[in-house]
């Protein structure tokens, strides 16, 4: 409710009449009050009054909450989120002046906001940058532009949560994707056999007014597909806004990016953030219990695990990765701060290697690195393709994460016989960057160390080493 306190939202002001295409004047013609008046209102000279916003809500049919959600609480979040990188470690920043700083200095704070985001995307341009050109190839790789356009922002985008959130429940009170799209777009829903596809698991005729699907693909896939198209129908602008604001060399990084925020703004509209979250607390992330509760598939809940860290309501925070049995990575998401391997083979020694053998069964690892972090993983195998007689089918191995400090909260760390933190298997994130010169796993010698000859002595290790 109301009440007479004076509030001050300016640049609130100033992005919804912005939004909205209107010069001060309009507004001031809108509301039948002074141009003067709105700049005094914009740059908080002026106080909203109770009376103004609920001349505000009437005259542009906005819902009185969300004009009200200046959206302080989420900036304060994300600053506070950023003042944690270790950048700021030596510098006191209490709670209460970050608090100040977003309420008194809001454009500040989105500058900053930006700006921080715009470094640790270039930061790891720069890495890849180095590596590119030491191996004598500074090409753009799109791969590498996607990933790291998500890497700097965690792999979180709350807009598509909260448009994905609210589009779920107007796909729920219509009965379900099918209805929705027949109703809301007059399209109909096809399932044809693969051969008639052509290649093609989802194509959508817009001259027929049809989505028509691959029918081999197993139910959660369909249903993920249908997700996706709607999206795109009705979510483009969300998913396109990100893309716009990212640096890109090629226009494939862009493409690959775009394609990847679409995904997850499926995957929001299926797992709606604040449903998902609160089951996953309550299920103890138990990826497949929750994948039987949204109807979803292995890897897309533990994919949507990823991306619960949105400010002011952040929850475990995990790292992703997939890769085949060669050891390629076909996917790699990090909310955790874990280090992957930007180039070059991972660490052999890690279980998501090793998954292949037991197909299907979940597998768990605490696992340190040479710096003496410490992780906890899950890892399985997952099956894509298939459905039919003669049908590719592949066969990939995931694994997910997260730090010792919040591996507690995970179903898989209870029990007796579980094993605790002290059993972590060492690990490298690459060998070339390992300095574990006794591991027996070891396939190449890491930077900085010279090989020693074995014409007299040969190490149980692939490789000895000099002691400087």
């Amino acid at each position: 409710m109301l009440n007479d306190r004076a509030v001050y939202m300016g640049p609130r002001l100033r992005r919804l009449r912005r939004d909205l295409g209107l010069t001060q004047a309009n507004m001031a013609t809108d509301l039948a009050i002074s141009p003067s008046y709105v700049a005094l209102i914009e740059r908080n000279q002026r106080p909203l009054t109770a009376d103004m916003l609920l001349r505000l809500a009437r005259t542009y049919k906005l819902d009185m909450a969300d004009l009200a959600n200046d959206g302080r609480a989420e900036n304060v979040a994300r600053l506070a989120a950023v003042l944690r990188d270790p950048m700021f470690a030596d510098v006191d920043l209490p709670a209460i002046e970050t608090a100040d700083v977003v309420g008194g200095f809001p454009g500040i704070t989105e500058a900053f906001l930006r700006l921080y985001t715009a470094y640790r995307e270039e930061h790891l341009a720069l890495a890849d940058h180095g590596a590119e050109t030491s191996g004598g190839s500074a090409a753009a790789d799109p791969v590498a532009e996607a990933r790291r356009f998500l890497a700097a922002r965690r792999n979180n985008f709350p807009a598509l949560d909260d448009a994905g959130e609210a589009l779920a429940a107007a796909v729920a009170d219509a009965g379900g994707l099918t209805a929705y799209l027949q109703a809301r777009h007059s399209l109909r829903v096809r399932r044809l056999p693969g051969d008639v596809m052509a290649g093609a698991t989802r194509r959508f005729d817009r001259h027929r007014g049809e989505v028509l699907l691959d029918d081999t693909l197993d139910g959660a896939s369909q249903t993920f597909q249908l997700a996706l198209q709607l999206a795109w129908l009705e979510l483009r602008d969300v998913i396109d806004a990100p893309v716009t604001g990212g640096h890109f060399a090629s226009e494939s990084g862009a493409r690959l990016t775009q394609k990847a925020l679409a995904s997850y703004a499926a995957a929001a509209l299926l797992m709606p953030y604040t449903v998902f979250a609160r089951a996953a607390e309550r299920r103890r992330y138990d990826v497949e219990a929750l994948a039987r509760q949204f109807g979803a598939s292995f890897e897309q809940v533990a994919h949507r695990l990823t991306t619960l860290q949105k400010p002011g309501d952040s929850h475990v925070p995990f790292f992703f990765i997939r890769v085949d049995p060669a050891g390629n990575v076909s996917k790699r998401l990090d909310g955790a701060g874990f280090p992957f391997a930007r180039h070059g083979g991972g660490c052999p020694l890690w279980s998501v290697h090793h998954v292949f053998r037991r197909p299907r069964e979940i597998v768990t690892q605490w696992i340190e690195l040479p710096e003496g972090q410490r992780f906890f993983s899950i890892a399985r195998t997952v099956t894509a393709g298939g459905g039919a007689y003669g049908a590719v089918r592949l066969e990939r191995a995931i694994a997910l994460g997260c730090s010792a400090e919040h591996a507690g909260r995970l179903i898989y760390t209870q029990g007796a016989a579980s094993p605790g933190p002290d059993t972590a298997t060492p690990i490298g994130v690459t060998c070339h960057l390992c300095h574990r010169t006794r591991c027996a796993a070891r396939s190449a010698p890491p930077i900085g160390r010279t090989v020693l000859p074995d014409d007299f002595r040969r190490a149980s290790a692939p490789f000895g080493f000099s002691d400087v």
